[in-house]
């Protein structure tokens, strides 16, 4: 059943799949051919976006198998080795030599071009000391965009998908840069961290290749995220590294690097390293895709310990939340941390493994967190109640209600899988479908709050 439009490398991994299906009992011939007809068509269209045949036949080979039990064994088997360099399948060297040398010179590129961005406020006459307003609100715009442009690229999006990127990139770089829109601090700084937000559902779209619309393309970038969060705080700690010999070397000859280091360094290294991490996950998937699910399963029970602790604490001493400013931002990053750990193990687990006690960790994780929010939530009511309404303490607010109603579901999908009453499929759905949730939000803090209190004041 050989298929002119795959590679012949394929065939004999296929052979493999077709002799591990006809050893599941039940099931007439007619419909293993189907179930082949079917792997034979992701194969093809994960090839026609961009992936290799490795790639290709293993996501595939998950595909169908969630579509037919009598698959899902021979399927879990090879989603194991989903995100791992391949071996087993040869696929043609010098041809996978060669697209990975030309990707890796599309990514250094877009890096030397996401760095470059940094400086573009210079070109107009602006300081980044003296107009630190102009490049905080900005700080979404130099690198997701060339990480967006890198993956429309790999995965050969549909052009009427890059022009609903394009436009949603332009659209947010100039309603970051209108007149009066982030003129002041307050909202400069609202404006520089919910932008990433609202951008990255068009990140997730790129990413996903034509499979945002499914739960596992959501899945996957949600996997993509955590894995790049890792590379790029090791690249940043590496870069720190850098810095103090620099600072080291330089000062023992009388040159001072500081100023170099504000300037340019950083700032632009910063944003490279976004596309450089993001590369390295999709070169060296298999390092972190060991690496993450442990740490995942490391600090998990850590936070869930310390959230408890915090919250027995309370209880016993009677005291709430400091209810300044910088202690409620940190507890919000509190709070952002734990939904990430709740989200990286969701992706990292097999739906279709039984309750274990690492779930039930993951349970005392969810409702500690939905409890600390529930105080955050009075403490943040409380400064609205004592200083009024601000953008800031709004913004706040409807985070922390928004992060409340997640952690919600999440607690009661979760508690019924535990309890054997739903699946664990039903929780997957929930979170990477609230997703475009928090990217709406996003959306709303950067376009709607300016209009807002410019119309109120």
């Amino acid at each position: 059943m050989a298929d002119p439009n795959l590679p012949a490398s394929l065939e004999a991994p296929i052979e493999q799949w077709r002799s591990s299906l006809r050893r599941q009992p039940g099931g007439p011939e007619a419909d293993r051919v189907r179930l082949e007809q079917q792997l034979r068509a992701e194969i093809a269209e994960l090839m026609r976006v961009g992936l290799a045949a490795d790639e290709a036949w293993l996501i595939a080979v998950k595909r169908v198998g969630s579509r037919d039990p009598r698959t899902g064994e021979y399927a879990r088997e090879q989603a194991e080795r989903v995100w791992q360099p391949v071996g087993a399948v040869p696929v043609e060297p010098a041809g996978r030599r060669a697209r990975a040398r030309t990707e890796a010179i599309v990514a250094f590129s877009l890096a030397v071009l996401a760095g470059a961005l940094v400086k573009v406020p210079a070109l107009f006459g602006l300081d980044i000391d003296r107009d630190e307003n102009v490049y905080v609100r900005n700080a979404g715009l130099y690198a997701l965009p060339c990480l967006i442009g890198f993956f429309a690229w790999k995965r050969r999006l549909a052009a009427g998908t890059v022009r609903w990127l394009a436009a949603a990139l332009i659209v947010a770089a100039v309603v970051a840069n209108l007149p009066g829109m982030s003129a002041t601090r307050e909202f400069a700084a609202l404006t520089g961290l919910h932008l990433p937000i609202a951008l990255l559902l068009a990140l997730g779209v790129a990413y996903a290749g034509g499979r945002w619309g499914e739960v596992a393309g959501r899945m996957d970038f949600i996997r993509f995220s955590g894995e790049l969060f890792i590379y790029y705080v090791l690249i940043a700690l590496g870069g720190g590294v850098l810095c103090a010999f620099l600072a080291l070397t330089f000062n023992s000859i009388g040159i001072n690097p500081g100023p170099f280091f504000g300037l340019w360094l950083v700032p632009c290294g910063a944003a490279g390293a976004v596309v450089v991490a993001a590369w390295l996950v999709e070169t060296r998937q298999g390092v972190m895709e060991n690496m993450a699910p442990m740490l995942t399963r490391l600090f998990t029970p850590l936070f869930a310990m310390m959230l408890v602790a915090f919250l027995v604490a309370m209880l016993v001493s009677g005291r709430g939340i400091d209810i300044k400013r910088e202690q409620l931002i940190g507890f919000d990053l509190l709070l952002v941390v734990v939904l990430g750990l709740l989200l990286y193990s969701t992706s990292a687990r097999n739906p279709s493994a039984p309750p274990g006690v690492f779930d039930g960790l993951q349970v005392v994780l969810v409702v500690a967190a939905l409890l600390a929010d529930l105080v955050a939530l009075w403490a943040i009511g409380a400064r609205i109640g004592e200083f009024g309404f601000s953008p800031n303490r709004v913004a706040a607010l409807g985070e922390n209600v928004l992060l409340l109603i997640n952690l919600a579901g999440s607690a009661v999908l979760y508690g019924r899988f535990l309890l054997g009453r739903g699946t664990f499929a039903s929780l997957e759905r929930w979170q990477t479908g609230y997703l475009p949730v928090f990217a709406a939000w996003g959306a709303i803090v950067v376009i709607v709050f300016p209009l807002l209190w410019r119309w109120i004041g």
